[in-house]
């Protein structure tokens, strides 16, 4: 991903899709399943879904499950770190972390923290912390889960969020404008660009990004300062509920399972 070649150059502060451009991929197999949302691969193989409300992580003959209905429905599975996930229930203000097998090792509930918050975004950082959105002050703060502590290290976002993402280092997010950012572990809010319309997104890195628009999916990647490359990505599927990617494996899901392809450079 990181060599993909520039294929063609927009002008300053224009967002053109690239008609001609397609990124080609190969079938690697399909896994059927029968779930109600599929959330992606972690570096184990492991693919984790949800059906009924309940967090499976899956890999050939293994498989481990978690629910808990008293919290009502899971609104984001964080999974990055595969021995430290986390689940976030926004209706009580709640988030559980989990061990590999998915057992139970710590129930927050933020209501009742030190400084109590109200969490509208969530991610696992580093040194034992968590990214989280406090809606009451609009700023990201890093929430300590073995101290019960938090601490506020940016300034107020003015527009509301509609998609996040965070790895150990950064929270990325998508405003409803549209504009992209990402904050750091010292509260450094740096705007990336803007974002096309789309209906799913991943945001890969910092300048790239895999986005559906119409249910095309498109390759997106930041290369210079206001210029965009945006690749159709060629796939057999012509209906998608959720996608994802990592380590080079593009994964389609479908009502009818999991395909996934190999992305092949153009």
């Amino acid at each position: 991903m990181k060599n993909l070649i520039v294929l063609l150059f927009l002008s300053t502060l224009s967002i053109t899709f690239g008609q001609n451009q397609k990124l080609l991929v190969s079938k690697l197999n399909h896994i059927p399943v029968k779930t109600d949302q599929f959330l992606g691969y972690d570096q184990f193989g492991f693919y984790y879904s949800i059906k009924d409300n309940t967090l499976s992580k899956t890999k050939e003959d293994e498989s481990f499950q978690y629910k808990n209905p008293s919290l009502g429905k899971i609104t984001k599975v964080n999974f990055q770190n595969p021995l430290k996930i986390v689940l976030f229930y926004e209706d009580f203000n709640t988030a559980i972390l989990l061990d590999n097998q998915l057992n139970e090792s710590q129930k927050i509930n933020f209501s009742e923290s030190i400084t109590p918050l109200l969490v509208s975004a969530i991610g696992i950082a580093s040194q034992n912390k968590l990214w989280v959105l406090n809606s009451l002050n609009q700023q990201i703060e890093l929430y300590d889960y073995l101290k019960k502590t938090s601490k506020s290290i940016s300034t107020p976002i003015p527009n509301k969020i509609k998609h996040y993402q965070s790895d150990s280092n950064k929270l990325y997010w998508i405003d409803d404008k549209n504009d992209s950012y990402s904050c750091d572990m010292y509260g450094k809010i740096t705007r990336i660009g803007k974002i096309p319309n789309f209906e799913m997104i991943q945001i890969l890195n910092e300048n790239q990004f895999i986005f559906t628009t119409n249910n095309i999916l498109y390759f997106g990647d930041y290369k210079l300062p206001n210029q965009e490359m945006l690749i159709k990505i060629e796939i057999l599927e012509k209906t998608l509920q959720n996608f994802s990617y990592k380590d080079q494996i593009l994964s389609i899901f479908t009502s009818e399972g999991i395909t996934n392809y190999k992305i092949t450079k153009p």
